[in-house]
């Protein structure tokens, strides 16, 4: 019986950073959630059955740092509902936001949780990951400089 796995990032880079792990996809009984835009609706093409989303979300901008807090618990209360329903062993993740309750979720429920921070902070670390780094199991770094800011983090190269 092949592994559940489940496999979370919001769009953009860190939804292309999540997929050059394609290659693991076919290892496992795997999930796919990201945010729902017009870019991302292809993805239920190319795997079929496979691919959930949660609201999209950014925090820029007056009118969506008032919405940001409602579509965060918004996407917290989905996240568990599809985390119940796939009941993961793994949840991989590239960040960032949306990613960040799921990770807890995981956290919470008995998931093992491999976090890959972004290949876009090669000095600084990203919000989600702080928090993530907390109780990750596994914390991949794309950078050797960031293992000065995430000592327990391991270096895994980069992605692409």
């Amino acid at each position: 019986m092949k592994k559940r796995v489940l496999f979370i990032s919001s769009t953009g880079g860190h939804l292309e950073e999540l997929l050059q792990l394609r290659s693991l996809f076919e290892k496992y009984d795997y999930q796919i959630i990201t945010e729902k835009t017009k870019a991302n609706l292809s993805l239920q093409g190319k795997y079929p059955g496979k691919v959930n989303y949660l609201t999209y979300g950014t925090y820029t901008g007056l009118i969506n740092k008032c919405i940001y807090p409602f579509k965060l618990l918004w996407n917290t209360l989905r996240s568990f509902i599809y985390y119940c329903k796939f009941k993961p062993q793994y949840i991989v993740s590239t960040g960032a936001h949306t990613a960040g309750p799921m990770c807890l979720i995981g956290h919470l429920l008995g998931s093992k949780i491999i976090f890959v921070e972004t290949f876009a902070n090669s000095h600084t670390r990203s919000k989600t990951g702080s928090i993530v780094y907390k109780f990750a199991d596994l914390f991949i770094v794309q950078w050797e400089s960031m293992l000065e800011l995430y000592p327990n983090a391991v270096y895994g190269g980069w992605i692409f």
